[in-house]
């Protein structure tokens, strides 16, 4: 499958589900539309690349699936939604964020986020969203989720999420894999998986390695007997439109929009989301009081 897609597999006798991604696709369109710096792009690219796999996992055509993390370090916070077609889109708050790389030489998504917590919205067409918090662990974002499935779902996982960049500053590659232990997982088969887990040196070696998801789940699944269940395309996508922003302009209030006509220049309108930035002239503004007036 050419771009980016999501493999769906299952492991020892169905008692591991698996979640693979590519997304240096996806979290490049990211970086373009937000000019995020290196480390604000590997933050992003992290939690899109989670926001796939886990909008992947959602069984309902309308599902919405909203990550956010919000820290005390200078990157502010991070916002995904993703839907059941993993389709995502995302923003960092302060997508400029210049931090010196660590010690390893790795970007410090960590001294980015902060201290802070990881929130998960599920909206599946209850009345009220399913929401989970918890204290991030480390701000690596992967280790958080780890966490998080751990504490709010009770379903022990393993999250490795990465993003590489070229010198120039654009994505090399991007991706991640979600493995999750079935409550009818045998003992030695957990002590098996965690041994398997421990032995990979890290999912961006694999990826820079120039691995694909079915890979990659060989790579650490391989002796647990891997069934590639099926894969999905993933890509960036944002279902804002003019209209949408037209009716939110609507919401502003006369007063505002009188103002805005009264300046005499055209509203320039962004989507906070994908940076897709709508023109309104006086005379749309006009139209859009009308309405308000009638």
């Amino acid at each position: 499958m050419d771009g980016d897609y999501i493999v769906r597999a299952t492991a020892a006798e169905g008692s591991i589900r698996a979640f693979a991604v590519t997304s240096r696709n996806l979290v490049e369109e990211a970086r373009r539309r937000h000019n995020t710096s290196p480390v604000a792009t590997a933050a992003l690219g992290r939690l899109l690349s989670a926001g796939a796999m886990m909008g992947a996992m959602m069984k309902g055509e309308k599902d919405v699936l909203t990550l956010r993390v919000q820290g005390d370090g200078p990157i502010g916070g991070i916002t995904v939604t993703a839907n059941s077609h993993a389709d995502v889109k995302g923003l960092a708050m302060n997508p400029k964020v210049l931090l010196h790389a660590r010690s390893d030489g790795k970007l410090d998504v960590a001294g980015a986020v902060g201290r802070g917590t990881l929130t998960v919205i599920r909206d599946i067409g209850l009345k009220e969203p399913y929401s989970g918090q918890i204290d991030l662990v480390s701000g690596e974002i992967a280790e958080d989720l780890t966490y998080y499935y751990a504490l709010s779902e009770q379903t022990p996982s393993s999250v490795a999420l990465g993003v590489l960049m070229n010198r120039e500053n654009t994505v090399r590659q991007a991706g991640g894999f979600i493995i999750q232990l079935m409550p009818e997982a045998k003992e030695d088969v957990i002590g098996r998986l965690e041994k398997r887990l421990g032995e990979i040196k890290s999912v961006t070696s694999l990826l820079d390695a120039g691995k694909n998801p079915e890979a990659i789940l060989s790579d650490v699944l391989g002796e647990f007997g891997l069934e590639i269940l099926d894969r999905s395309p993933t890509r960036f996508f944002c279902d804002c439109s003019r209209e949408r922003v037209k009716k939110a302009l609507v919401s502003v209030g006369k007063e505002e929009l009188k103002d805005m006509i009264a300046s005499g220049e055209p509203a320039q309108v962004s989507c906070h989301f994908c940076n897709e930035n709508y023109q309104f002239e006086a005379e749309d503004l006009e139209e859009i009081l009308k309405m308000l007036e009638k």
